[in-house]
């Protein structure tokens, strides 16, 4: 990898108002609190965590993928608490032809709290320049409106429909695919 050495664990990255940093086993409590949500992971590709044990067993499927590098998830610590409320993710990472998927889930207690645009930030600075890569994408229901915007505001550009991509909840689903190269990114905003 180009620009960064990967230790064993992530690095902290840091914003004016929160800062990005590797889940520990002490964060599984607050796992539980964001993906245990229904209205967190209504577009989701996979069910709400039931209890503890499913949010510990999450927390050792992020360990164990970044061990392998197929995986890097942050948690998401508004300075004022260092609490995790959300997480955000670098996955597929495909260092041959330069690109990854992104994702993003906040608690619902932090909606519209601009903590994810602040995230999403780092997250693609991060990947356009410690990770040197070149394309970035994300896949979004359709009826996830917030979503589409908070992607949308950073310049990812919509580039296709792919039908019935995901079943949950006994349905399948549509997904809007997203792309931003990183010469469209205008950079971090100046909140």
């Amino acid at each position: 990898m180009t620009g960064h050495e990967w230790g064993q664990t992530l690095p902290t990255l840091s914003a004016s108002r929160l800062d990005l940093r590797g889940l520990t086993r002490e964060d599984a409590p607050a796992l539980l609190t964001i993906f245990g949500d229904d209205a967190v992971t209504k577009f989701w590709s996979s069910p709400s965590l039931p209890d503890l044990a499913a949010a510990t067993a999450l927390l050792d499927d992020i360990h164990r993928l970044f061990a392998a590098r197929t995986l890097f998830q942050w948690g998401i610590c508004p300075r004022e608490t260092g609490e995790v409320i959300g997480t955000c993710t670098l996955l597929n990472i495909d260092l041959t032809h330069r690109r990854a998927e992104l994702g993003i889930a906040l608690a619902r207690s932090a909606w519209g709290s601009g903590y994810a645009t602040q995230a999403l930030e780092l997250l693609i600075g991060f990947a356009f320049g410690a990770l040197d890569l070149h394309r970035l994408e994300a896949d979004i229901d359709p009826d996830n409106q917030p979503s589409l915007r908070l992607f949308e505001r950073q310049r990812f550009v919509r580039e296709g429909l792919m039908r019935e991509r995901w079943h949950q909840s006994g349905k399948m689903h549509d997904t809007i695919f997203l792309g931003l190269l990183r010469r469209e990114w205008p950079g971090p905003s100046a909140t």
